[in-house]
């Protein structure tokens, strides 16, 4: 009752009302793009070259069919999340840029988000290059015999690369004129513009009895279940208690507050299941492009993945509950630095009760996270299998229950709520200091 009560107060405030349609203005907008469709592609040839493998597909997943409709935006934001997790990764070998993302105040994030922004223009020209040759080669470009077809692929690749500039600065321009993080919404939408036609094949497909009315409903009580756990998850934290020495400057008496450090039971987010998809999804593709071949290993390899590694195979399944687990105790380790939190704590004069400052502090914190990242490693390895087990289950596979849209999905959605009900805050209280 209180969500639905705070979207209705804010849709009464004239500021927040107008950074509503204002988003939805920008979602309009990415949803126009996305029929926009790059002129001379032959759509039969590459649908079956979608149909082929699942690597394309998962880069075009979030990108809510505009890969399969190969629009002007068919790369989607992937490029700008590449770009943001790169940077990421770099605080941990340079320490310059973490010290600029961390101590530079605006000037430094303003720094670090205009590398990540000529980071993001290089990889979308790589990529959009790269896609751009291979396709040529598959003939899915027709243009016209009286254009020149070195000019044609470079219009492709500016084009492409166009699209994923013009989501980043749209995305940008959500987040400073709108509610919530605008690339996160961006990708919001894309897997929303999805779930329509997965309803509608699953509605279909039950009509014509192809669904078994069990597998419907045990299918309904999962997807239930799997979304109340990832608000748990999301929400989840562990708060380790933090006390504050008492000092007295002149006459006035500072400190002796006892407050509490808000460890996140997920930190890794969607980001280890991104990177153990990518990691699994080339042996498939490597095998869709080793049936074409007539050599001996590359058929075999190809018989070997599609008996043993497939996506309802044990072996496929362990190896990404594996992939799922290490890569988030790695990105927890990168994202979470209990050094600087106890080296904060220090300084500060705030200690942990029974915990003495300095590395027994550290110690204790780095013991504590441990301990929830295997919490949360354990449950993110077996939500990301969980789609594979759902269907085997139930047979429903007109509906794809992804693990990475779930996560993605009640993640933003938290974090908009949480954004509106803040501002809702801020002017209440703006209205008490006036009053």
């Amino acid at each position: 009752m209180t969500v639905w009560r705070n979207l209705a107060n804010a849709l009464i405030v004239p500021e927040i009302r107008n950074r509503v349609l204002f988003v939805f203005g920008a979602f309009a907008a990415f949803v126009l793009a996305v029929y926009i469709q790059v002129p001379y592609v032959n759509i039969q040839a590459w649908q079956q070259i979608l149909s082929q493998g699942q690597f394309l597909n998962f880069l075009g997943f979030l990108s809510g069919g505009a890969l399969q409709r190969f629009s002007v935006v068919a790369m989607g934001i992937t490029p700008y999340i590449n770009a943001s997790i790169i940077m990421q990764l770099l605080t941990v070998v340079f320490p310059e840029i973490k010290e600029m993302m961390q101590h530079g105040g605006e000037e430094g994030r303003k720094k670090v988000g205009l590398y990540t922004r000529w980071l993001t223009v290089v990889l979308a020209v790589v990529q959009a290059t790269t896609m751009v040759v291979a396709l040529s080669r598959a003939k899915v470009f027709a243009p016209p015999a009286t254009m020149n077809p070195l000019l044609y692929l470079i219009m492709v690749v500016i084009t492409l690369t166009a699209g994923t500039i013009w989501l980043m600065w749209l995305g940008e321009q959500i987040t400073d004129k709108g509610i919530g993080n605008g690339v996160s919404l961006i990708i919001f939408v894309g897997i929303i513009l999805r779930y329509p036609t997965y309803f509608s094949q699953t509605l279909s497909a039950s009509q014509k009895g192809g669904l078994p009315i069990f597998g419907i409903v045990l299918f309904l009580l999962i997807a239930i279940v799997s979304l109340i756990s990832i608000i748990f998850m999301y929400q989840g934290q562990r708060r380790v208690p933090v006390q504050y020495a008492k000092r007295v400057v002149g006459r006035k008496v500072y400190g002796g507050r006892s407050t509490y450090i808000p460890l996140r039971l997920n930190n890794a987010g969607v980001i280890s299941i991104i990177f153990a998809i990518s990691i699994l999804l080339f042996p498939q593709q490597i095998s869709a492009w080793a049936q074409g071949l007539h050599k001996p290993f590359a058929q075999a390899y190809a018989t070997f993945i599609a008996l043993h590694f497939n996506y309802n195979s044990f072996l496929y399944n362990a190896v990404y509950f594996l992939l799922v687990v290490g890569f988030t105790f790695f990105y927890s380790e990168v994202v979470i630095n209990i050094m600087d939190i106890g080296d904060s704590l220090k300084k500060q004069g705030g200690f942990i009760p029974g915990i003495r400052p300095g590395k027994p502090t550290v110690d204790y914190l780095q013991k504590i996270l441990h301990r929830i990242t295997v919490v949360a490693a354990v449950y993110l390895g077996l939500l990301a299998i969980l789609p594979n087990i759902t269907q085997s289950m139930t047979h429903v596979t007109t509906f794809y229950l992804g693990s990475t849209s779930l996560l993605i999905v009640v993640g933003v959605a938290l974090d908009t709520l949480n954004q509106i009900e803040a501002r809702l805050a801020m002017r209440d209280y703006r209205g008490f200091i006036k009053q």
